[in-house]
């Protein structure tokens, strides 16, 4: 985990502390006496643990609000959210191949799978990128794969002999783009992880990274 990400971690042990200890502050005020409320009118007090080998900090509580970490997206978070879905995109054409022209009922329930979890991906990026300005705030700059650059997309020419296969053939060909297609999710995963900076972008990029590679090598025993 980058320096970045380690800080982020920790910030949000700070906030979670903050939260705990201005409840705790607030149950202990309503039974108090009236000195002791007057005394607290100045706002109560968090303790914040320390960076490794540093002691622990009191902050005020406007202090611990503002020890609360911007993830605000950035251009890496739109770019990953656009591409992706367009990534995804294509691994649902290929799947939608697989019912009439694969050969292996192995492989049948792979595709199965693949398309379950990717869909659903698709309208989460589709509702984050509403959510948070979409295609404008995309084009402001970022990623720098063009969307026919992507890692891993299968090319025209590919995806037209996987639609002329069958059986065996189509198997082989299948699992060699698909598992390609899915070493490139990966990669765009881990750069969003490294120059995105919003949480539920990175919580999605490391939901590609684990499922996708656990497919891989489901794929590789084929």
């Amino acid at each position: 985990m980058n320096r970045r990400r380690t800080t982020r971690v920790r910030t949000n042990v700070v906030a979670a502390a903050a939260v705990a200890a201005l409840l705790a502050l607030s149950a202990c005020e309503s039974s108090s006496d009236a000195p002791a409320k007057a005394k607290s009118d100045a706002g109560p007090s968090v303790v914040a643990p320390g960076k490794p080998g540093e002691p622990a900090k009191t902050l005020s509580a406007d202090e611990a609000a503002k020890a609360l970490p911007d993830d605000s997206p950035n251009a890496a978070d739109f770019g990953y959210a656009q591409m992706m879905i367009e990534h995804h995109s294509q691994a649902l054409t290929m799947t939608a191949l697989v019912p009439e022209r694969a050969g292996s009922t192995q492989l049948k329930r792979l595709a199965e799978r693949i398309a379950a979890a990717q869909q659903p991906e698709i309208a989460a990026m589709e509702g984050w990128l509403k959510k948070n300005g979409g295609d404008k705030a995309a084009q402001k700059g970022g990623h720098d794969h063009g969307h026919g650059q992507m890692p891993g997309m299968a090319t025209e020419a590919q995806l037209t002999q996987l639609k002329e296969a069958k059986g065996a053939a189509f198997d082989e060909l299948f699992l060699k783009l698909m598992i390609t297609h899915h070493q490139g999710a990966v990669t765009m995963a881990v750069e969003a992880l490294s120059d995105g900076n919003n949480v539920l972008i990175e919580e999605m990029a490391n939901d590609v990274i684990a499922q996708q590679t656990s497919e891989i090598e489901r794929m590789r025993r084929l």
